[in-house]
């Protein structure tokens, strides 16, 4: 194991032994890689060399430096963006170096805003292991999210055309205002559903959205079929921040692999509280504050208020319903395509995740 100084002066392990998995950890992350491995056979070639790219733009002769990359190497575990990238890809025609180059970005982004947000979050945890910022500090987090996305600008410009350097740009600024829309309305439990969507649509859905629609259009794919990916892209991603609002709260954390509680404990409300505060009375209202603001003390009392109004219940349907929305929008776009079906199932696995 290797001992590293942070800026702060602090001994931190850069790279420790990982813990042991309880076995129903290892069962479900290895039915998740199963079912992931099936979806993405037809672009395994691709996602082989978008990883070994990555790893490769991802490297220091500064030893400190390497160790932070290779810790964050699994951050995003699934490769969902450059994976559906790849897949519009082709799934409207051949692909390309772009595309490779393409993938490699969305997950740099990705992987970018995954170190940010937990500076943001103050978590602890992020794919079974200790984040990040836990294990370095916040100035060398920050700085090192900050190179990343840095990186994955300047490879976007090597691309044959600057529609994707322009289209992830964009994305990024929305994402960003996503973010601080999000820190504006911590505590604010008066917070709409639909601010609430606006809210994910930029710091989640938009990165999914546009990766789809960046392989499509650089497979040659016509402006309907694009769009079409872009929407499914959209809504696969509020889907996926709901199925996180809910696995916040219902989760296992040696399950889950990252913080949990910490969106209420924060001030963040997410849908299933949104809802409750609609639909409760002024006590259950004042009941469920103060126990979010109980953290992990007042989770429990908190799960079960919100069962009283179905909450759970109906967080998880709006999620179906996005699926829906989604599946539905490739139908008309492309038809009796043989990879269709793939995205159907790649919808059903956001819906069932547990990672």
């Amino acid at each position: 194991m290797k001992t590293k100084k942070s800026t702060a002066g602090v001994a931190v392990n850069i790279k420790p032994a990982r813990p042991a998995k309880p076995a129903d950890t290892q069962t479900a992350t290895e039915a998740a890689k199963r079912i992931l491995l099936r979806l993405y056979e037809p672009i395994l070639p691709e996602l082989a060399r978008v990883e070994a790219r990555y790893r490769q733009e991802l490297t220091s002769k500064d030893e400190y430096i390497q160790n932070l990359f290779e810790y964050i190497e699994d951050y995003s575990g699934k490769k969902l963006r450059p994976a559906l990238l790849l897949l519009a890809g082709k799934a409207c025609g051949k692909l390309t170096e772009d595309h490779v180059m393409l993938g490699v970005v969305a997950e740099m982004l990705h992987t970018a805003t995954l170190v940010h947000d937990d500076i943001l979050d103050e978590a602890l945890l992020r794919r079974k292991r200790t984040s990040i910022n836990a294990l370095s500090g916040n100035e060398v987090s920050v700085l090192l999210g900050d190179h990343i996305f840095s990186h994955a600008f300047e490879l976007s410009l090597t691309l044959t055309t600057p529609v994707g350097a322009q289209k992830f740009s964009r994305a990024m600024a929305i994402t960003c205002l996503g973010e601080i829309m999000q820190v504006h309305n911590r505590n604010n439990f008066e917070l709409s559903e639909a601010t609430y969507f606006k809210i994910i649509e930029g710091k989640t859905a938009e990165l999914y959205a546009t990766s789809a629609e960046l392989g499509a259009i650089y497979a040659g794919a016509k402006e309907n079929v694009s769009r079409a990916f872009y929407d499914y892209g959209m809504n696969l991603g509020r889907a996926f921040q709901i199925m996180d609002d809910l696995l916040d709260m219902l989760g296992e954390e040696a399950l889950v692999g990252k913080t949990l509680g910490s969106d209420v404990e924060k001030g963040k409300p997410t849908l299933p509280l949104i809802h409750f505060l609609g639909k409760a009375d002024a006590k259950a209202r004042k009941r469920a504050l103060a126990a979010a603001k109980a953290g992990s003390a007042g989770r429990k009392e908190l799960i079960e208020l919100l069962h009283t109004t179905e909450s759970f219940k109906y967080a998880a349907a709006k999620a179906r319903g996005f699926i829906e929305v989604a599946r539905k929008g490739l139908v008309s776009a492309l038809g009796d395509n043989p990879m269709r079906p793939l995205f159907d199932e790649i919808a059903d696995f956001v819906l069932s995740r547990e990672l």
